[in-house]
């Protein structure tokens, strides 16, 4: 179960410079995320963004803030009314959009006027923030241009679910960059889509259905038309968060290519702790070590290639949570 070359590197993610720890922010000061800044400096190359220092914003500076239409706000100063940075900010998104094409997931902070990605305060002539909440201007602009890009905020990344669930996307970002890079073909494709098969189930089952039946159209259909669509719909399915229901299905469909190999005693063992990681006594990577074991002592070369056993670096430790 050897993670694929494109792990050998580290993938590129994109990041708010204020949670790296740099001194950004309007008032001098910083956001850092010790998760980001030490638990994952380890295994990713960050790539440190801020749109308001990039724009020419001083630091320390006014602040901004979100006013008007939550569909279509205005950035501007707080006490400065004159001061509208909108356009500035969404220049610029436009413009890392255009350059960043070589990363795997953006990081953002979280309520920031230009970078936050959901519930961003957005302020009314009363004074008050309206619902709904909106986006930061420089993330608006940029996830429009790469909409299958993995994203998360920095503070929703201390879910554990949440957590697992953004870098599984990256690695499976990373994946498919290495495979444009080495050639798209239809064997490959296949290849993919047969190596994501229980990380989609886990996922989104229905979904792993209808992207088998359109790789079906594979013989009929334009590879390079066809790739896309395929790759925009994987994306969107494995950001939906598998469930402990739907962990302990893909483990009894994974644990069935054992059944020639255990004996009663240890199909029996494998199934209890199913049931218990089922029942939240145990978390998932009890089951999954277990399984480990067995198909190290009775390979099978089907289930070597599944992302779903090892999907990011073990010593991570995500799953140890869920």
């Amino acid at each position: 179960m050897a993670m694929s070359d494109a792990r050998v590197s580290k993938p590129k993610i994109a990041i708010s410079a204020c949670l790296m720890g740099e001194p950004v922010r309007f008032n001098g000061g910083h956001k850092e995320s010790r998760l980001c800044s030490r638990s994952l400096n380890d295994y990713f190359e960050f790539v440190s963004i801020c749109p308001e220092v990039a724009i020419g914003l001083g630091t320390p500076r006014e602040p901004i803030r979100l006013v008007g239409d939550p569909e279509a706000p205005r950035a501007v100063g707080t006490v400065n009314k004159d001061l509208d940075v909108t356009e500035r900010l969404a220049v610029y998104g436009q413009q890392v959009a255009g350059e960043l094409t070589d990363i795997c997931g953006y990081i953002f902070m979280q309520q920031s006027p230009s970078c936050g990605l959901y519930r961003v305060k957005v302020y009314q002539d009363n004074g008050n923030p309206s619902e709904p909440q909106g986006t930061g201007i420089f993330a608006a602009e940029f996830t429009a241009r790469h909409p299958d890009l993995p994203v998360e905020e920095a503070g929703r990344l201390n879910d554990p679910v949440l957590r697992e669930n953004f870098l599984c996307r990256v690695f499976a970002y990373a994946d498919w960059q290495q495979l444009m890079q080495t050639g798209l073909t239809r064997k490959s494709l296949i290849g993919y889509h047969s190596r994501y098969k229980y990380l989609l189930m886990a996922s989104n089952p229905l979904q792993y259905k209808m992207l088998g039946r359109l790789l079906g159209n594979l013989g009929t259909h334009d590879l390079q038309e066809l790739a896309p669509k395929y790759f925009s719909q994987l994306m969107a399915a494995l950001k939906n968060c598998a469930t402990r229901g739907t962990h302990s299905n893909v483990l009894q469909h994974i644990s069935g290519y054992l059944k020639q190999s255990l004996s009663a005693q240890e199909k029996q063992e494998m199934q209890h702790l199913i049931s218990q990681y089922r029942q939240g006594v145990v978390p998932l990577v009890v089951p999954l070590t277990l399984l480990k074991h067995h198909f190290r002592m009775h390979p099978d070369p089907y289930i070597d290639q599944q992302v779903y056993l090892q999907p990011h670096p073990e010593n991570l430790s995500l799953r140890n949570a869920l």
